[in-house]
């Protein structure tokens, strides 16, 4: 195997990272294992998928290699990218501590990342599969996309491109992932409009909530969460979204948007914490009160 050494800029919230990475993590096309702290996936690179296993450590991620992989050193960028390890995370913890209201959170959690995606079609179909179901039954629907029509190597299973997913009739991939029949047509306009070329690279933040809110099917929840996650925009909030709003104290959307106010230029990273604090405490270590 071929070692790469990765050294985030800051702070390292390794924990939370490993934790959001396994919740959401595909069967069948990742394997996320927290006490060996180790993220297992295909990325797409020189042409053709390759095995990354990542292993998280407070001060570096090392990250494990095919010895027949063209180019490692190229994987470096897309996964600092991935795992947002070029951010300034002391910088960011600063500014947001300066609000009380966040401030707890930043304390308990300092080295929090914008993890992101790989790949920008897979976290549009994975969100658009994911809206309105719990993340378990996400993570089941994924799994049936990737068991029905994934490509094995190395061990796990690529993603349909959006050209192959576009071709399945609605009738079939309903019956093989066992989503509703307004998602199932959400999804194939989805892959349709991504097999045409479009992708939301270089869009503003304004461009991409506008363009996904053309597509039948997306809400604003949805184009909200997609910037924060896909593009990885560090200054936008989901006041639509129920999880932030319940550690908000069960806020309403507007009280949410008005509160996200205070966290500009890092919304994004607050409802980071907010997630975290909710979603990927570690057990025994808890949450704390917003």
């Amino acid at each position: 195997m071929t070692l790469l050494r990765l050294f985030p800029q800051g702070p390292n919230d390794s924990e939370t990272a490993l934790r959001m990475l396994a919740a959401h993590a595909i069967p069948g096309a990742e394997e996320a294992d927290i006490p060996g702290r180790t993220h297992a996936r295909l990325l797409h690179h020189a042409g053709a998928p390759v095995r990354v296993t990542v292993t998280f450590a407070e001060d570096r991620v090392a990250v494990d290699l095919p010895d027949e992989t063209p180019d490692p050193d190229g994987l470096a960028v897309p996964i600092r990218h991935w795992l947002d390890l070029d951010s300034d995370t002391a910088r960011i913890a600063d500014d947001l501590a300066a609000d009380p209201l966040i401030r707890p959170l930043v304390e308990h959690r300092p080295g929090i990342r914008l993890i992101g995606y790989h790949d920008e079609f897979e976290a549009v179909i994975a969100t658009v599969v994911g809206q309105q179901v719990s993340l378990a039954a996400a993570r089941t629907f994924m799994g049936r996309l990737v068991a029905a029509y994934g490509t094995p190597e190395a061990g796990l299973k690529t993603l349909p491109t959006p050209r192959q997913l576009a071709a399945i009739p609605d009738a079939e991939l309903q019956a093989a992932i066992g989503l509703t029949g307004a998602r199932t047509r959400t999804l194939r306009a989805v892959a349709r409009t991504w097999a045409d070329g479009f992708t939301l690279a270089h869009l503003t933040a304004d461009e991409t909530r506008r363009v996904l809110l053309e597509l039948p099917g997306i809400g604003p929840w949805t184009a909200d969460y997609l910037t924060v996650r896909a593009l990885q925009h560090p200054d936008i909030f989901a006041p639509g979204d129920l999880v932030a709003r319940r550690a908000l104290g069960s806020v309403t959307a507007d009280q949410a948007r008005t509160s996200a106010e205070r966290w500009a230029p890092w919304r994004s990273y607050a409802l980071m914490h907010l997630w975290a604090n909710a979603a990927y405490a570690a057990p025994g270590r808890g949450g704390t009160r917003a």
